[in-house]
């Protein structure tokens, strides 16, 4: 019986707790033995649940316990979960997380202290909630050289975009609404900012090249900017709004960037709505491989975490392999990304010297908005974008995705 302790009795924690009861026996067969809670640390005490005879409120009480065999960090933030996973993993204990802050700060260092003491470090939770995502990478896609990653990666952004798009709702309104169903925290900065995003695609990124990429030198743009006008425009283009991460290898460099992006019908993400994630990656020889699913919620992320435990008792004593060095990766300067722009302009009589300075290819108008215009630019890089954008009164600016399976 492997015995194992979950810090953080949160969302995450009490759904390990139950997917671990819910399916005990068909765990068991796929992990070799069974799978016991022993402890659950948390600061709380929660009487009248059966799980308050497990509670402690010391980490060291865990650390210091031979039984234990893997622990399982869900309490989010750096600190004290960064403290308590050393701590586990110096005593001999695998450690399996959902914390995307924590692997995209300390992910290398982590791994490299789990491979040194034959031990594990998983993380398969961290990103895209539900959906395999880490272990495809990590394990199924080897043969490949990975060129690209593209995902809606959160689901808070993608659930307020999609009522925008699809009921002509304004973004105050319906982040209210998320914040009442439970989707968007009090707090939305980190999500709608596209920090939670950017930390995701920092660790796809890492660990499809191998190297560190640091999530703050990523260019990240969230969706508070995006009004019910683009969404009009979008529609006479037959687009949606999505927020995209997304990182590419070209010439050698590597290009990454989180931000609102039109996509057409003909595009995999398309038709991605709701809180619902998805992410395509590119290999060299597979081609491309899309993963759908729920991307967060209590009882899909604690199956990825659980899936992650089981992984770690099956290979007790043995670490499996995961490509991620300490060695910085230098990201390509976003500036030289070519890209086609959406732009609005509040300057009719602009219309010509706007034309000209974007090598316009289209031109769109919108019923109600008679004091501005939008412009599809011809192909062109950030830095062009930004010097013709300086020229005009800009209302709003929307980059294209156009890769397609």
């Amino acid at each position: 019986m492997a015995k194992i302790a979950v810090l953080g009795y949160g969302t995450v924690g009490s759904g390990v707790v139950e997917v671990l009861e819910t399916n005990k026996n068909s765990i068991e067969k796929r992990a070799g033995e069974g799978i016991e809670v022993k402890y659950v640390l948390d600061l709380r005490d929660f009487p009248g649940d059966p799980v308050q005879e497990k509670i402690v409120h010391d980490v060291d009480i865990i650390i210091q316990d031979k039984e234990i065999d893997v622990v399982v960090e869900v309490m989010g933030g750096i600190e004290p979960a960064f403290t308590f996973v050393k701590k586990a993993l110096e005593a001999g204990k695998s450690v399996c997380t959902s914390n995307k802050a924590l692997v995209a700060e300390h992910g290398p260092e982590l791994l490299a202290m789990a491979k040194e003491r034959n031990l594990n470090f998983m993380f398969e939770a961290s990103v895209g909630g539900g959906i395999p995502i880490i272990r495809p990478l990590n394990q199924s896609l080897t043969a490949d050289e990975i060129t690209q990653i593209t995902g809606i990666l959160n689901g808070t952004t993608n659930y307020i975009l999609t009522k925008m798009s699809q009921e002509g709702s304004s973004y105050e309104d319906v982040l209210k609404e998320a914040q009442d169903l439970g989707y968007a925290e009090r707090n939305p900065e980190a999500d709608v900012e596209g920090y939670d995003t950017c930390r995701k695609i920092a660790i796809l990124t890492s660990l499809a090249f191998g190297s560190t990429v640091k999530f703050e030198e990523i260019q990240t743009e969230g969706i508070t900017k995006i009004s019910t006008a683009d969404f009009a425009y979008a529609e006479k283009l037959g687009c949606v709004v999505k927020l995209l991460a997304t990182s590419f290898k070209k010439d050698e460099k590597v290009y990454a960037i989180t931000a609102p992006f039109l996509i057409d019908a003909t595009h995999p993400l398309y038709n991605v709505n709701d809180v619902l994630n998805g992410i395509y990656i590119h290999g060299n020889v597979i081609g491309d491989v899309m993963f759908f699913g729920a991307g967060a919620g209590k009882l899909p992320t604690a199956s990825a975490v659980v899936a992650d435990v089981v992984d770690c008792v099956k290979h007790k004593g043995r670490n499996v392999m995961t490509l991620w060095s300490y060695e910085k990766l230098e990201l390509g300067s976003a500036m030289e990304v070519e890209r086609t722009f959406f732009v609005r302009i509040k300057d009719r009589a602009a219309l010509e010297k706007a034309k000209e300075a974007f090598h316009a290819v289209q031109t769109v108008t919108v019923d109600g908005l008679d004091d501005e215009f939008g412009l599809v630019t011809a192909n062109m890089t950030e830095q062009a974008f930004a010097q013709a954008a300086a020229q005009f009164d800009v209302a709003g600016r929307i980059r294209f995705d156009k890769t397609t399976i």
